[in-house]
């Protein structure tokens, strides 16, 4: 029997879950925790399920579901987090925990998609729980997370979980067949560790020279040659990304400027000097995590190939290359003690507020002694 919601097609425990909640013949709680990795499928399950939640007892049952999958139905609100990739108080306030206390427009429901979930700082979790706690009748609230770990315990425990899996690599490699060479499809799919997103960023745009540099940097480590410096191009590369993420907090600061009053724009400066902030170094990290994640993968490709198991390689479409830096060990152990230093480094950059080109430039030094137990 196909799925109601076709987005849970291959999430059993997710599809368990919902189908036994769309309208009329179910009950939907107040609240969900759709939780599971990047692309996995999560954004279009929430559309299905807020549309089946806002057509039932609808006069034109399939107008409204099409407007809710369109995101333009006036009883379907859906929050993203703010330019600092942070749901803060501002994001959650009128949009949900007001708005949430306000009858349907049309509808029976009103239905609130909230993305990120994890980002949610505490001034902003303060809010939402009342909203949580005791609802509207008509309120549902679908919170979204790639990191359930990182939700907030008092936000978790008063939503139903639902749980969603991560892609096989044949799927994530399907999904990329067409638009790249089948050997980068494969790769990309294994290189991203069951993440969607993940897989079409390393296969399209920048991707390739992100694999590129994170493969110069370890090759260069395992090679004893850190004579070009070749982390900088890790940096610059996060840098960038950085000031991308500024320069979009001030574009939204000059859009909202002339609308505001006049003795709310020197309040409005400063909180946008602070988000741009937090979102340029929020930005600069996960670039480089993202690169350091891939040279990490290359030393446990290397690795794995040492111990006689190739068809484990990750890098699958460099498998010669691989190859060829594992014919220089007689064991695997300075790998593996390299893998464990670049999650060190990552740990340090996102938890500690480690200095990030003195970070990643020890860790090259570190990774070549290291991996110089051969």
């Amino acid at each position: 029997m196909p799925a109601l919601l076709p987005a849970t097609e291959d999430h059993p425990h997710a599809r368990a879950v919902l189908d036994a909640a769309v309208p009329p013949a179910g009950n939907p709680s107040h609240a969900y925790l759709f939780h599971g990795p990047a692309g996995a499928g999560k954004r279009d399950a929430a559309r299905q399920f807020a549309a089946a939640l806002l057509a039932d007892g609808a006069q034109d049952a399939a107008n409204a579901a099409r407007r809710a999958i369109e995101g333009v139905h006036p009883d379907l609100t859906w929050v993203v987090p703010s330019g600092a990739n942070v749901l803060v108080k501002a994001d959650i306030d009128e949009a949900v925990v007001a708005a949430s206390t306000h009858t349907p427009f049309e509808s029976r429901r009103r239905v609130f998609v909230i993305e990120g979930a994890h980002t949610m700082n505490d001034a902003a979790a303060n809010r939402m729980l009342k909203t949580l706690e005791e609802p509207p009748s008509f309120a549902h609230l679908i919170l979204l997370t790639d990191r359930i770990g990182e939700v907030l315990p008092t936000i978790r425990s008063r939503c139903q979980a639902v749980r969603f899996e991560a892609p096989t690599v044949q799927k994530l490699a399907d999904r990329l067949a067409s638009r790249v060479p089948p050997d980068q499809a494969e790769a990309c799919a294994r290189l991203a560790l069951g993440d969607g997103e993940r897989a079409l960023m390393l296969a399209l745009g920048e991707g390739p020279a992100l694999r590129a540099g994170a493969e110069r940097l370890a090759r260069a480590c395992i090679a004893q040659d850190l004579a070009g410096r070749p982390w900088t191009a890790l940096l610059e590369r996060a840098g960038a990304h950085g000031e991308g993420a500024l320069k979009a907090v001030e574009d939204r600061l000059a859009a909202d400027l002339p609308f505001l009053p006049v003795k709310e724009q020197a309040r409005a400066k400063r909180e946008a000097t602070d988000t741009g902030k937090r979102a340029q170094r929020r930005a600069r990290i996960q670039a480089l995590d993202q690169a350091l994640g891939l040279v990490g993968l290359w030393l446990r490709d290397v690795a794995v190939t040492v111990d006689g198991a190739p068809e484990l390689v990750h890098h699958s479409d460099r498998a010669d290359a691989v190859a060829q830096d594992a014919a220089g060990f007689a064991n695997a152990h300075g790998l593996r003690a390299g893998v464990d230093l670049v999650d060190e480094t990552r740990f340090a950059l996102r938890e500690v507020n480690a200095t990030e080109d003195l970070a990643v430039e020890a860790l090259a030094f570190r990774l070549e002694r290291a991996v110089a137990t051969r």
